[in-house]
């Protein structure tokens, strides 16, 4: 039974005051909701906002923005801080040329432009031609290009594009020569490559069409197969791969190895961990998968084969991970031969190219890569540009070069190409941004969590600093999903850094940086320390005189918007601004949308008494407490967002606001036409950051 209760009073929050004039916030209704977890009642008062696509949804969503707007449109300096940011970015952004055959690809961005275009030239000195460019694809550029793939003998060019941000893709295929579009359309995919057979078609995964269109961005997300595309046939001609009819809630990756003689599954039954099967294409006899990795106790990819074995990266008795060679007739463990053994530093990944493997180890979040022969043995430590993060190594069997990325805090993307056979890079483009990178420096630090572990955190900032305890500052972080956070330029965060700002990104527990135990102490039912590493960070940095409370603040997304969430509401007294964007901020139901089943191995689910116990404690949403001091919050979403639905941000605003004890005002941001962040196009980057910046600068007292 659900009773409505209406706010009896329009709020007129002492939180919400800009240049002398209280913000009135628009009446959120309440609902008498309440569940029971396991003799618990936890009230859910803002339940029917999680109905994104009703209309009493819609004119909240309109009213909170409004608010937001007038708020955001008054700071005297937005205007300048938005000049400054289309200045920053305005220059060409290239994309690392990788060969296909006699053609290299790159993307590149003039500037400003929505989208990247994909080009094509042939030979490193052929004249460039436009292969694909999103920007035409839709008038306010929020279609965006994901997966690509050529044909093997470069027929054929198939692409992935998404709208709006949303996870959902269709796949299209273009004659490579005639730069025409063939019929072939397919629709209903998430998270996908196209892994082609030759020139006949592709492997691709994908779901079944969702039973309600108006629900399908928020609706869970079930049962995903494999399929093989037969080009010149329609989709339900398509050919199923594979399917589990027993386990709705796991994800299905298929591709070949490069000879294509291996077609190889990767299954996991949400962000942790793998099981991998593989059929050898070349046997004719062979009519199943066999399985080489089973369960979902390690993380494990293929990387290659060498003849009928498989070249396996895994971290199954070693943290770091190791590379191994496994013969797919005799999978088990103890039959393993090891090529590349565990080190003290983490091994992230590895890739193929020129017949050699490449390592691409973590030094307390830093890339370090080595050359590797087949057999394992070590050919050279690159030498790379600097402390940073390098990516791209890699290529086809037969070539002898190619192009990789280098980039670090103050050192925009640049791009060199390897000598396979010598070792030597050589410069091949840089970056022309309109800053000076010698003003500036960083600096790595470990500063002990509440238990004792040493966490290492970035400090970026002007040459010059007074650690007088009054610099602006923003601490970013993540901490989750063994997701590694490395150093990487941003042209958004140069305004913050260029106006005296102090940018830290700590690498907390729950990432992959130090490898799975690193990942493992902050995870489950120790994801505790994962908020207590970044309270930690911001009491160094204070500490330190870097900054003091009212100059600090913490921002993340998506899992770090979880962290920034947390954090706020356990230690509201530790910052001046939150920023949240797409959290997940409800821990109790964010499991039954969309994907985020997939995180319940991350988290836990409500769902089990000893994990319910463990995440209510935690949970932002349901630990707000009223007449509380919270920090000035902007939360920030999107109405596209199929990955951390709209819903948690809503909720979590309509509860904070009404809760707020001070002058610090709770505002949320709801972009239009966007979803979780990927594909997003430049226009709405800028006009995000500009918000952003302005509301922290404003905020902390900064004048500009």
């Amino acid at each position: 039974m659900k009773k409505i209760i209406f706010s009896i009073a329009i709020l007129l929050s002492a939180s919400a005051i800009l240049n002398g004039q209280p913000i009135q916030y628009p009446i959120t209704k309440t609902v008498e909701q309440t569940d029971n977890y396991f003799g618990t009642q936890i009230n859910d008062p803002y339940r029917w906002l999680e109905n994104d696509t009703s209309e009493e949804t819609k004119a909240w969503v309109k009213e909170e923005n409004s608010v937001t707007h007038e708020y955001l449109s008054k700071i005297p300096f937005k205007d300048k801080i938005r000049s400054r940011l289309t200045e920053l970015w305005n220059y060409p952004k290239y994309g690392a040329p990788h060969k296909i055959g006699e053609w290299f690809v790159f993307s590149k961005n003039d500037g400003l432009q929505n989208q990247s275009v994909l080009y094509v030239q042939k030979g490193l000195n052929g004249a460039p031609e436009v292969l694909l460019d999103p920007n035409k694809l839709s008038s306010d550029g929020t279609v965006a290009l994901q997966a690509t793939a050529f044909s093997k003998k470069q027929k054929y060019f198939a692409y992935a594009v998404a709208a709006s941000g949303s996870d959902w893709q269709e796949i299209y295929v273009m004659n490579f020569a005639t730069k025409q579009l063939l019929k072939d359309k397919i629709e209903y995919v998430k998270f996908t490559d196209m892994s082609w057979s030759g020139d006949d078609g592709f492997y691709y995964n994908g779901y079944d069409k969702p039973a309600d269109e108006k629900t399908k961005y928020s609706a869970k997300t079930e049962y995903q197969k494999v399929f093989y595309h037969k080009i010149g046939t329609s989709q339900n001609e398509d050919r199923l791969i594979y399917q589990d009819k027993e386990h709705p809630l796991r994800y299905v990756w298929a591709g070949l190895t490069e000879d294509q003689r291996f077609l190889v599954l990767s299954i996991s039954e949400g962000t942790d961990g793998a099981e991998i099967k593989v059929k050898d294409l070349h046997d004719e006899n062979a009519r199943d998968f066999t399985t080489i990795i089973s369960g979902f106790k390690t993380n494990a990819g293929v990387i290659d084969n060498v003849g009928s074995r498989i070249l396996l990266h895994t971290n199954n008795e070693a943290p770091n991970f190791k590379v191994v060679l496994l013969d797919p007739a005799h999978p088990e463990p103890s039959n393993w031969k090891t090529i590349i053994p565990e080190q003290k530093e983490t091994l992230d990944g590895v890739r193929t190219g020129g017949g050699k493997l490449f390592a691409n180890y973590l030094k307390d979040a830093n890339t370090l890569i080595n050359q590797y022969s087949y057999s394992g043995k070590l050919e050279r430590k690159i030498a790379l540009p600097g402390v940073g993060t390098a990516a791209g190594f890699g290529c086809k069997k037969e070539d002898s070069f190619f192009f990789y990325t280098f980039t670090s805090f103050t050192y925009p993307v640049t791009i060199f190409k390897y000598d396979i056979a010598t070792g030597k890079s050589t410069l091949f483009r840089k970056s022309e941004v309109k800053f000076n990178p010698e003003d500036y420096e960083t600096k790595q630090v470990a500063y002990p969590s509440k238990d004792g572990t040493k966490v290492p955190m970035f400090i970026t900032y002007k040459k010059g600093l007074k650690l007088n305890g009054n610099n602006p500052t923003l601490l970013y972080a993540y901490g989750g999903f063994n997701i590694n956070l490395t150093p990487a330029f941003s042209v958004s965060n140069m305004v913050f850094l260029e106006n005296g700002g102090v940018y830290c990104q700590a690498n907390l527990r729950g990432g992959g940086e130090y490898g799975e135990s690193w990942h493992k102490a902050g995870m489950l039912d120790k994801k505790q320390n994962v908020f207590d590493d970044l309270i930690a960070a911001a009491e160094y940095l204070i500490k330190e005189k870097y900054t003091n409370p009212e100059r600090l603040a913490i921002r993340g997304g998506s899992n770090g918007g979880l962290l920034t969430g947390a954090c706020l509401t356990q230690r509201p007294d530790l910052y001046k601004v939150a920023i949240v964007q797409v959290g997940v901020l409800d821990m109790l139901r964010y499991h039954k949308f969309t994907v985020g089943w997939g995180w319940a191995v991350e988290y836990g689910s409500s769902d089990k008494k000893e994990q319910f116990d463990y995440l209510v404690k935690y949970s932002p949403l349901h630990n707000i407490k009223k007449s509380t001091c919270y920090p000035a919050t902007l939360i920030t979403t999107a109405d596209h967002d199929d990955r951390v639905v709209p819903a948690h941000s809503f909720k979590f605003a309509a509860t904070l606001q009404p809760a707020q004890g001070c002058n610090n005002p709770v505002l949320i941001r709801i972009d239009n036409k966007a979803g979780h962040g990927g594909g997003k196009p430049t226009s709405k980057l800028i006009d995000e950051a500009a918000d952003i910046w302005s509301f922290v600068f404003y905020n902390m007292g900064v004048k500009l």
